[in-house]
């Protein structure tokens, strides 16, 4: 059985990450401190709000030093995902440093604001089970910050810049966007992280 760890890092999204799990018929583990991720076989990094703060509560409680060590898949979820990479302009901090890259603001310009929140198309890059069954979807986002497109990037969008919108690199993952929240095409990306392998 898929033990799937769903690390709570007080992002306003926890509880709809968790329910988007059960109607695929998986029932969490809410996970608050690194222990909780032994014997877990996929691992979920939600979260909403600033890289500072959420990098103090994932160091308080032991997550900065176990993520990136993890044998089994990870997935993260908008912030979530930014804290993969090595440091953000919010705050001025270091990150998990899994994926090499800095994330930064993205910029307002003539009609475009920012945050960056609505429906948007993903323009996948590269072939990957992660984005089977997906092609160019509309899903929802809602950032100012963003991660750039590197080698890492399997999906990118646009919003005055193209930024990266999925990530895979060996077993880390991440979606800048709410898959919890895009509906069909959401469902479809969680299925497929949940079956992912890590290849």
């Amino acid at each position: 059985m898929t033990a799937v760890a769903v690390i709570d890092a007080g992002g306003a999204n926890f509880g709809s990450v968790c329910y988007a799990l059960e109607r695929l018929g998986v029932q969490p583990r809410i996970v608050r401190d690194a222990d909780g991720l032994r014997a877990a076989t996929r691992v979920i990094l939600p979260g909403v709000g600033a890289a500072a703060p959420a990098m103090r509560l994932l160091r308080e409680r032991g997550f900065a030093d176990v993520l990136p060590t993890l044998a089994v898949p990870l997935l993260g979820i908008c912030l979530g995902m930014q804290l993969l990479f090595e440091a953000s302009d919010e705050g001025d901090v270091n990150c998990l440093g899994v994926l090499p890259g800095r994330v930064r603001k993205l910029q307002a310009d003539a009609g475009l604001r920012v945050p960056h929140m609505g429906w948007n198309v993903l323009q996948p890059l590269r072939a990957s089970p992660l984005l089977e069954g997906v092609g160019e979807a509309s899903v929802y986002f809602v950032h100012g910050y963003a991660a750039p497109v590197t080698d890492a990037c399997i999906a990118s969008c646009t919003h005055g810049a193209t930024f990266a919108a999925v990530v895979q690199r060996g077993k880390v993952a991440g979606m800048q966007f709410h898959p919890e929240r895009s509906g069909v095409a959401g469902a479809r990306l969680l299925s497929n992280f949940l079956q992912w392998s890590g290849a």
